[in-house]
């Protein structure tokens, strides 16, 4: 049955760099705070995310276009998004222990929570979200650019670029997938609060009357991509932002929450921006944004659905949503479309050319798949590692194979076993393996 005592975290932590999925950053070093890597397992299982996510938007539609747009943008792009005078977070700092927290996430009339110190913090404060850098040789106040917090920004100040060389016409949506960074106060919880992720983000422009109906159309359609990851249903659940959440750019919003050990949170917001982005970088630009309708003749500003979901969070989730602990074994239950090994293929002993087989097998289905050979240890244990690495079937070569040419094909979840001829082999793994 699946775990739900307060260990998970701490187990499932433990299992992802013993099988590289996550490790700390620099921890030779003693590591960073709130940075980490991505191992052999993990750098797959994020690209098989993004893939899909990619799909999903670009490959299975015809009205949404991709871009890639620059981590360092011009400094005015900030100032005309709110985040230069908006991106803020209050904070305070404990005296006595020098731990800084979020204004809003502790109670000063209370003893400072790490040291126990009572009547330590320091009055409130604003500390702005964004890394500051400078570009340039000389580092002074005219050469001050902003790691990005948000790739959003880049998808707005390229909608006349995108409108234009794709002919695009309302509705019409622009995608993205990079890298931001927000300096966060109080990070934590592993990989779901970091100062460095990767955003997968879409904003879909719609005429302003339309604006309700694309808001629910997406806010469904988002939901619905959760299963293509395997995702418990039971898990997952809408939050709508009250009067006092609402971002100021937002006429309405919903998270897509999930059920974590530490609680209900946020992996996804879908946002009614209205017109608020365009309008704001056409008035600090100065240049015109509005969309011209030549069917009506109308000009307008078009407003924004807004689809934003942070990859690392995303990954996190599945891991623990495919974390199982069985009587006599770990399992991550992950998709097949997202596993980073899709087969494992071991050679019940190395000998009478099993070996050879097993490796004729695994270079067979190289090029397809991420394919493991294995031939250490009894093959017990090599199935109880590749349960814990999440790989949906494991392909045995047995003494069976050298007289009738077939393998057993263990399933990950089930744990049964089935014969199959080593020239079926590929069929049968592509129609187990097919992305629903």
């Amino acid at each position: 049955m699946a775990v739900t005592q307060d260990k998970t975290m701490e187990k499932l932590i433990s299992l992802t760099k013993r099988r590289g999925y996550i490790f700390q950053s620099s921890e030779i070093y003693g590591g960073i705070n709130s940075c980490y890597d991505y191992g052999p397992l993990g750098i797959e299982m994020k690209k098989n995310i993004k893939e899909l996510w990619w799909k999903s938007m670009i490959y299975e539609r015809d009205d949404i276009e991709g871009i890639d747009a620059s981590i360092l943008m011009h400094p005015r792009v900030w100032e005309a998004s709110g985040h230069v005078e908006g991106f803020t977070d209050p904070m305070i700092d404990c005296k006595q222990c020098k731990t800084r927290f979020r204004a809003d996430q502790v109670d000063t009339s209370k003893p400072c929570p790490v040291c126990g110190s009572k009547n330590s913090f320091t009055e409130a404060r604003l500390f702005n979200l964004m890394f500051k850098t400078f570009m340039g040789p000389v580092e002074d106040s005219a050469s001050i650019v902003y790691l990005r917090p948000e790739t959003a920004q880049g998808i707005y100040v390229n909608f006349q670029n995108v409108k234009e060389a794709a002919r695009r016409k309302l509705p019409f949506g622009i995608a993205q997938i990079g890298k931001a960074f927000r300096n966060e106060i109080t990070p934590g919880n592993f990989t779901f609060r970091t100062r460095e992720f990767e955003q997968m983000e879409m904003q879909y422009f719609v005429r302003p009357e339309e604006d309700e109906k694309w808001f629910e159309y997406w806010k469904e359609k988002r939901m619905s991509w959760y299963q293509r990851l395997g995702m418990r249903q039971e898990k997952l659940r809408f939050h709508e932002h009250g009067p006092n959440e609402l971002a100021h750019y937002a006429k309405k919003a919903f998270d897509i929450e999930y059920q974590f050990p530490f609680g209900w949170n946020e992996i996804e917001g879908i946002h009614n921006r209205t017109d608020f982005d365009l309008g704001r970088h056409k008035e600090y630009s100065g240049k015109d944004l509005q969309y011209f309708d030549d069917q009506t003749k109308e000009r307008f500003i078009p407003y924004i659905i807004e689809t934003s979901i942070g990859c690392d969070r995303v990954l996190l989730t599945c891991l623990i949503d495919a974390y199982t602990e069985e009587e006599e074994r770990v399992v991550l239950k992950l998709a097949p479309a997202i596993a980073p090994i899709k087969v494992a293929v071991f050679p019940l002993v190395k000998r009478d050319g099993m070996d050879k087989i097993a490796m004729e097998i695994t270079n067979n289905l190289r090029g397809d798949y991420r394919v493991f050979y294995d031939e250490a240890g009894s093959v017990g244990r090599r199935y109880r590692r590749q349960d814990e690495a999440g790989t949906p079937f494991c392909v045995t070569v047995d003494s069976d194979t050298l007289n009738d040419k077939t393998v057993t094909v263990r399933n990950r979840d089930s744990m049964e076993q089935v014969r199959i001829k080593i020239d079926e082999l590929k069929k049968f793994l592509a129609e187990k393996l097919k992305p629903r």
